[in-house]
């Protein structure tokens, strides 16, 4: 591997072998330093007068990146010029990230990588990652052929379908892999010579795009039916036979091909779907740190979610098996959750309901003797008779969760529990300053995009971010670690008791119910370790002797260390 550093036994030096050299090494933006070659390194490597005299330090170019950063007016702009770093330095890119996780995990994920996904053709700069068309069909392995990536690598991969709250974006959701590989890399050492971003580009419903001369993607309604699956299929065949110990993450596919997907695949090869199992488990873990400050157990709530797609699926899902390891059967489980979709909430009687919302449906039976208006019971309807402990927001509307609804939550439960998950910002169905305020101060709140802390009536409330970073990236290490062949639901549980356990009583006091977003690279090795040892108990990976010290060994640096040429 590029990032696979040898020792020089005399000396004990720790150094890379390079085969690259000139204008060759300096545009391969895993080796790059940038004006950071020493002086040997330059005479070795044919540099010399390629580069500035002065050989800066690290501290000196990230000195020159915050410049830069700090003249940038809007958190695109900022997107965009980081994004342009990681083109050109790897190493420099990742140690700024690491420096800067608060502030820069919203600018090259979530919630600025919507707008720079809406924007892709006209920002389009350098050519990063896959873009797999219908042209490719017959070739796919040739296209993966054609990567750079280093075995086993970790691969993100988007239909450009459902991306995040913004819907159709063709061949612009490939930022959605991209920025998701970066929260690999910084949050759990992914080394990035082994990420792979995938675009399975299959045409676009959305006519602004189409009517656009400057769309670079396929210009082609999207594809459907079974030329589509023959398509996907064909591309997971060919990841296996090229990438054999590899880990897919599906990512950003409608509600239907999400789900298709995952379960046609999960046991061909290792992979998961994050919308569907991600932000599942980031939920359990949420609920159980927040369970402990308001005390009780999981089995003690009822849980209303609006929001009946892929997200809501799983969410339901995996709160039910929480529930059911803590004691509980889990069809009584299921039956503690109630969801919504855009008419209300989700009975079985209802006519043309998708395989999804069939899963997810209240017996009519049940709801029999609610007093309604008219038609299927509302939001707030459905809080006044489930009297819900939990209220989750995956729907994708702006201001879902009205005074009415929260209210009325507030009125039956002393520390409502409630979550607004959907991103971006615009989307979020309440903002944490109204939940807190409608609830008197007593609600514990946490969203899928960063918000400022919440000061009401003298009492500062911190505002956990459930952001999907401190599952996915630690899931990808412990799969790759221990080479699991299978991704388990035990797997995705244990994720979420790993992370719950790293939000402390402090956190929790101030209302915080998930880490600080700067300590994600820990929680991410606990995490990972959780994960591998499940994949052990589940019988998908083999014992490791020294589980600890293998992950230490997978997790990648951003450092400059010493060049030499490949061979001497």
């Amino acid at each position: 591997m590029k990032f696979r550093p040898l020792v020089d036994h005399e000396t004990g030096e720790r150094y890379l072998p390079v085969a690259k050299r000139g204008d060759a090494l300096l545009h391969d933006r895993f080796l790059n330093k940038g004006a950071s070659f020493s002086r040997e390194e330059r005479r070795a490597f044919g540099l010399r007068g390629l580069l500035p005299d002065h050989i800066p330090t690290i501290g000196e170019q990230l000195a020159r990146v915050q410049t830069q950063i700090d003249a940038k007016v809007t958190d695109l702009d900022k997107n965009i010029y980081l994004n342009s770093l990681m083109d050109r330095n790897e190493v420099l890119f990742y140690r700024y990230i690491l420096d800067h996780l608060e502030e820069t995990v919203p600018i090259i994920y979530t919630p600025t990588v919507a707008a720079t996904c809406k924007h892709w053709s006209r920002l389009y700069r350098a050519a990063h990652g896959l873009y797999i068309t219908p042209r490719d069909r017959g070739h796919v392995a040739e296209v993966l052929l054609a990567s750079a990536v280093e075995q086993p690598p970790v691969i993100v991969v988007t239909d450009n379908e459902r991306i995040l709250g913004i819907g159709d974006q063709g061949a612009g959701g490939l930022g959605i892999p991209i920025g998701k590989l970066s929260l690999y890399t910084a949050a759990a050492g992914i080394s990035p010579a082994r990420c792979l971003p995938i675009s399975i580009d299959v045409g676009t419903n959305n006519a602004e795009l189409l009517e656009d001369p400057l769309y670079l993607g396929y210009r082609e309604p999207r594809l459907r039916g079974e030329p589509y699956d023959e398509l996907i299929e064909e591309f997971v065949h060919a990841v296996k036979e090229v990438f054999p110990d590899a880990l897919l993450q599906w990512e950003d596919f409608a509600n239907l091909t999400s789900f298709d997907n995952l379960e046609r695949y999960r046991d061909f090869l290792p992979s998961f779907n994050d919308d569907i199992q991600g932000t599942a488990a980031m939920v359990v873990s949420g609920l159980i740190s927040a369970t402990r400050q308001i005390g009780g157990t999981l089995t003690d709530h009822r849980i209303v979610i609006a929001g009946a797609g892929s997200a809501g699926y799983g969410i339901r899902e995996q709160i039910a098996r929480a529930m059911a390891d803590a004691g509980m059967d889990i069809d009584e489980a299921r039956a503690r959750h109630y969801v919504l979709d855009s008419r209300g909430l989700v009975v079985d009687d209802r006519r043309n309901l998708t395989p999804v919302k069939k899963r997810l449906a209240t017996p009519v039976g049940e709801i029999a003797d609610w007093d309604t208006e008219a038609g299927l019971p509302s939001l707030t309807e459905v809080i006044r008779y489930v009297k819900p402990t939990v209220l989750i927001g995956v729907s994708g509307t702006a201001g879902l969760f009205g005074r009415k609804a929260v209210q009325a939550m507030a009125a039956e439960v002393n520390r409502p529990i409630i979550l607004p998950l959907s991103n971006p910002t615009a989307n979020t169905e309440v903002t944490p300053k109204s939940a807190i305020t409608w609830t008197e101060g007593r609600a514990i709140v946490a969203t899928g995009s960063p918000f400022a802390p919440v000061k009401y009536k003298g009492v500062e409330h911190r505002i956990g971010q459930a952001n999907n970073v401190f599952i996915f990236p630690g899931m990808g290490l412990g799969v790759i670690t221990v080479r699991a062949k299978k991704v388990t639901d035990h797997m995705f549980l244990a994720a979420a008791y790993a992370l719950a356990d790293e939000v402390d009583d402090e956190l929790l006091a101030a209302g915080q119910i998930y880490p600080d977003i700067c300590d994600v690279r820990e929680v991410s090795r606990k995490v990972a370790s959780a994960v591998a040892r499940a994949a052990i108990e589940d019988g998908v990976a083999e014992p490791l002797d020294d589980l600890e010290s293998a992950i230490d060994a997978e997790m990648w640096t951003p450092e400059y260390l010493p060049y030499r040429p490949a061979g001497d």
